[in-house]
């Protein structure tokens, strides 16, 4: 039969023909056949089975097999006995290797053939053995996918006891190596079949003998964690993942996090592999997994790993949403990735520029699946911009993206944030070094926050962008000294010239920090600013002091830059001299803060009694405007303003004033009553409302020294000097005595690009004087009451004589009235506060280049008032704005203002500044800067003199500034070059990130951010149970 079989395979009968003769040949099988005969058949179907030509040959034998094996078993028993399969699988068959798959499913079809006689279990035994040694050669997909098929039809062939640990351990490595070669879906679908399988089987196994899963997982993490640069385990160990009993979850993470023999870098490679598992297509609670080991870590405070971890993978988490098939797994992990990373921003600022494309496409592919998901995307993407506030240039193409889904409510965003924060903040660290990075397209230098940091960032900015101010400080000639000044003039000098993204100013923190000022603590912005100006002030002014002491002594403004290698002549130090007394002279003695930011302003309190007037002048370095009543309460006594406090005067800095009380000091007679339809305040407003008489009574009434008495009388103030840079301060902060906090004012107030001021020029100069100062008296007809009942006039007499009287007091103050010029400012800087209290939150500033001459270039708006009339004269006497839209050549220009936020300076625009309450209710504009305007024909600019010559530019650097920003930047390359060595090696004993140890950037205690508002546009509070941290 066999030399009929054989011949008819090699005959050119057709097809048909073949079958037909096959089918003889088959129907005989059950007739008697010799012994002989049926072990030529066996062989002779072997043969066609493992090296036929072609499919039809090897159908043919496999047909043949089955029925002669069915009808002669005992002859089937001899041929395929375990001497014959220990040679398939040790030897192979032919050219057949013993690890083509064709081998294993030959033997798989002969095992169902003989599963009933008893010689199997001697096969078995064999192919135990040979199976965990095929196992550890670490067979490729295809095969290991026919021996797990194999093996799961015949469980009697997978290894016992230690054997079975074994097996399952190495078959576990085996799907490490497993490589994805596809390049067509066909292939891709074929590859995770053949993987689904082999996973499968070590399912069955668990189930079969539980005492092989934990040493499986063992080695699943032993693989996952290793640190060796040359093996990248495969993500078909994912499969596995959906196999592990859900329960045994607490266990495993448990024991993991706390082996103490398991490094670091090992736990970082383990979970940024099982981050990597999110990619695989079929696997099941993956996600469940990889938040587990987070929130492990989490719990025994391990967060440098997930710092690193989760800046490494964030945005690969946030690729696999594109993928409807894995796209809900990566949707936890990632919501829990941003929503724990609470302490920086910068996981979150990763994915921002992803946000936008995906909700795009997402929202226009119509499935009801992208519907559901976009609702849950979008409430963590609210989430994150609420808990990261403060970045509207990042934010504004989000919020235009997802105006179309609903927003979570603030309850709801607090509840989440809570829940999903870390258990512990301490090793959190500042976010600006951990990814560096290039310049920006603007060209500018941020400034990397040190620690809670961003109050000093923002007015160091500010100051930086006071061109004037910038360009005078810079032309200071200060070698040798080690002051304040001098470390500003350094910090300038970096932030215009070096080629770091980011700079740190530690030097000037360290140098320039109130003593009161806890480290790493968030403080007011304001109140460092005032403290700036006058410890700057206060050392000029000792310097002088030193100078006219002793004439050796070096003048803090040098008017002469020396080499120190050159020599000096008598000639020269007497030129020298001559000019720094010219300098003096022109100067008026007054300090470089004097004469960029000091102003004046009279004070006057006029008794409503005897009209006796007591006036002060005081310097001042800013304003403070406290917000002033609505105008619905305009019907009440609007001059019954209540305290002297309602107006605040910040002396500061020049005259070393007290700092500024808050708002909380506003009157307590008087109850302002909100109003929801009203229009928003401007900035004019508040400064009217400043300027605006006051009445003095009750409590606060005012002790008359002419009538020796508490009086009822009205305080005036006006200002009688313009700085050249006006600085203003809108009083936010109120002290709550309920709750005994601090609580922010979040009105909206309007900013306009320009404004005038009036300035009174006093007829008589008055000089300042001590609170002591003796007050103005003037006669009044109240004074000759007694005189006048003595001589019992008539009643016509007595008030012809009481008009007389009135008329000679009204003249004497007149005689004093001044006239009052509108003075021209235009907008500078603003710095902004995002956050609902002074002790929490985050500043940022905008900021753009002007200066004094900006007003005669472009005169639009800015020319000088002509007061003809009373009426003009009284319009002067009031803070005015200058419309936007007439000020078309002002240099509003787009890409004319810059947005600085800490390390971050980008591009922005005058109507985001003016707008930014609006879009973000927690953010307000708090410091604001304004730039004098030289009117036409005017000088009064002369702040912008500076060692007898007009700075229009930007002053050259002088040779020890330009040193040492040379070697600062040769450092910065060097560390350049250093980081991209280093990650290229990949040094398995180096963690992730570099970690600075400044005495600010651990463990701040203060806030620069979590309660922080304005994500999204909410609006409230901040929270108290939230760690809250620097970004």
């Amino acid at each position: 039969m066999d030399k009929i079989l054989e011949g008819l395979i090699s005959s050119d009968h057709s097809v048909p023909v073949k079958r037909a003769i096959v089918k003889k040949v088959v129907e005989a099988a059950e007739n008697d056949v010799t012994q002989e005969q049926c072990q030529a058949l066996f062989t002779l179907t072997t043969r066609l089975i493992l090296l036929g030509d072609n499919a039809f040959q090897k159908q043919i034998g496999l047909q043949v097999l089955e029925a002669y094996a069915r009808y002669h078993r005992p002859e089937f028993e001899l041929f395929f006995c375990k001497d014959f399969v220990l040679g398939l699988l040790q030897q192979g068959y032919g050219q057949l290797e013993h690890r083509d798959a064709a081998i294993i499913d030959y033997i798989h079809c002969c095992l169902r053939l003989l599963i009933s006689c008893p010689s199997v279990l001697e096969t078995f035994s064999v192919i135990q053995v040979e199976v965990l040694r095929m196992v550890c050669e670490r067979p490729e997909p295809a095969l290991c996918a026919r021996l797990s098929t194999l093996l799961s039809d015949f469980m009697q062939c997978i290894p016992r006891e230690k054997s079975g640990v074994l097996f399952c351990q190495q078959l576990v490595r085996t799907i490490s190596c497993f490589q994805c070669c596809a390049s067509e879906e066909r292939e891709l679908r074929e590859y995770v079949g053949q993987v689904t399988k082999v996973s499968t089987l070590l399912q069955n196994i668990w189930k079969a003998e539980p005492a092989t899963l934990l040493p499986s997982l063992q080695e699943v993490f032993a693989i996952i964690s290793s640190t060796d640069p040359s093996f990248d385990p495969s993500i078909a160990l994912a499969s596995l993942v959906q196999h592990i009993p859900v329960q045994m979850i607490t266990v495993l993470i448990k024991s993991l996090t706390t082996d103490q023999n398991v490094r670091d870098a090992s736990m970082t490679k383990a979970l940024s592999r099982m981050i990597d598992w999110l990619s695989w297509p079929l696997a099941q609670h993956v996600d469940t997994w990889v938040i587990a080991l987070l929130k492990g870590l989490a719990a025994v405070q391990k967060f440098t790993i997930l710092i690193d971890v989760t800046l490494l993978k964030i945005e690969m988490v946030f690729n696999r949403l594109w993928y409807p098939i894995v796209r809900q797994g990566a949707l936890s992990v990632l919501s829990h990735m941003l929503l724990s990373f609470q302490h920086s921003p910068e996981a979150f600022h990763l994915v921002v520029p992803l946000v936008r494309p995906l909700v795009q496409t997402l929202n226009t592919d119509g499935l009801p699946t992208s519907q559901t998901f976009l609702l849950q995307f979008t409430e963590l993407i609210h989430c994150m911009m609420y808990q990261y506030s403060g970045f509207p240039d990042l934010y504004d193409h989000i919020l235009e993206a997802i105006k179309d889904f609903p927003k979570p409510s603030e309850e709801k965003i607090k509840l989440v944030l809570n829940q999903s924060a870390w258990t512990s903040q301490s090793n959190s660290f500042a976010s600006g070094l951990l990814r560096p990075a290039g310049k920006s397209e603007t060209g500018r230098t941020g400034l990397i926050n040190l620690g809670n940091t961003c109050y000093m960032n923002s007015i160091i900015q500010t100051l930086f962008m006071a061109t004037d101010f910038r360009r005078q400080v810079l032309s200071l000639h200060l070698n040798g000294s080690n002051t304040v000044m001098k470390r500003l003039q350094l910090l300038f000098a970096f932030l215009a010239h070096t080629q770091r993204a980011a700079y740190a100013p530690r030097n000037f923190l360290e140098a320039s920090r109130p003593p009161w000022f806890n480290m790493g603590s968030q403080q007011d912005c304001s109140e460092y600013l005032r403290f700036l100006l006058e410890r700057l002030h206060e050392e000029e002014k000792t310097l002088h002091v030193l100078q006219s002491a002793k004439p050796t002594v070096a003048s803090l403004v040098d008017p002469i830059s020396r080499d120190p290698t050159s020599p000096t002549t008598s000639e020269d130090r007497k030129d020298c001299h001559l000019v720094e007394a010219e300098n003096r002279c022109a100067n008026n003695g007054r300090t470089l803060i004097e004469r960029m930011f000091g102003g004046k302003l009279i004070t006057g309190i006029r008794c409503m009694q005897c009209n006796s007037i007591s006036e002060k002048e005081e310097p001042f370095t800013d304003l403070s405007l406290a917000f002033c009543p609505s105008s619905s309460s305009q019907g009440s006594p609007k001059a019954e303003r209540p305290t002297e406090e309602g107006k605040v005067l910040c002396q500061g800095s020049v005259n070393g004033g007290s700092e500024a009380p808050e708002t909380s000091n506003l009157a307590t007679n008087v109850q302002y009553e909100p109003v929801t339809n009203e229009p928003p305040l401007s900035v004019p407003d508040l400064v009217n409302y400043f300027l605006a008489p006051e009445i003095l009574d009750e409590d606060n009434a005012y002790f008359c020294e002419k009538c020796v008495s508490l009086q009822r009388a009205e305080r005036t103030m006006k200002v009688v000097s313009a700085p050249e840079y006006l600085i203003l301060t809108l009083l936010r902060f109120s002290y709550d005595a309920k709750s005994h906090i601090r609580k922010k004012i979040l009105d909206n107030v309007i900013i306009p690009p320009a404004l005038r001021l009036p300035v009174h020029a006093s007829a008589t100069p008055v000089q300042w004087s001590s609170a002591s100062s003796s007050p103005l008296q003037v006669d009044s007809p109240e004074s000759s009451e007694n005189l006048a009942k003595k001589l019992k006039p008539s009643q016509g007499e007595e008030e012809e004589e009481r008009k007389l009287r009135l008329d000679e007091a009204e003249k004497m103050t007149r005689g004093r009235e001044t006239s009052v010029q509108s003075v021209p400012y235009m907008l500078s800087s603003v710095v902004v506060h995002s956050g609902v209290s002074s002790e929490s939150g985050h500043y940022y500033s905008y900021g753009r280049n002007i200066n004094g001459a900006d007003g005669t270039q472009h005169s639009v708006g800015l020319s000088p008032v002509k007061q003809d009339s009373a009426s003009e004269q009284a319009a002067c006497s009031l803070c005015t704005s200058e419309q936007g839209d007439s000020l078309p050549n002002t240099g509003l220009e787009a890409r004319d203002w810059l947005l600085f936020n800490d390390s971050r300076v980008t591009y922005t625009s005058l109507q985001s500044v003016q707008n930014i309450t609006n879009r973000f209710p927690k953010d307000t504009a708090y410091v604001l800067m304004y730039r004098k305007q030289e009117l036409p024909g005017l000088n009064g600019n002369e702040g912008q003199m500076a060692n007898g010559m007009r700075l229009n530019a930007e002053p050259p650097l002088q040779k020890e500034l330009l040193d040492a920003i040379i070697k600062d930047n040769k450092l910065y390359l060097q560390e350049q070059e250093l980081s991209a060595r280093t990650q290229a090696l990949q040094a398995s004993s180096s963690s992730c990130s570099f970690r600075p140890n400044g005495s600010d950037d651990n463990n701040p205690p203060g806030s620069c951010g979590p309660s922080g508002g304005g994500g999204g546009g909410g609006g409230g509070g901040g929270f108290n149970t939230i760690s809250r941290l620097v970004f």
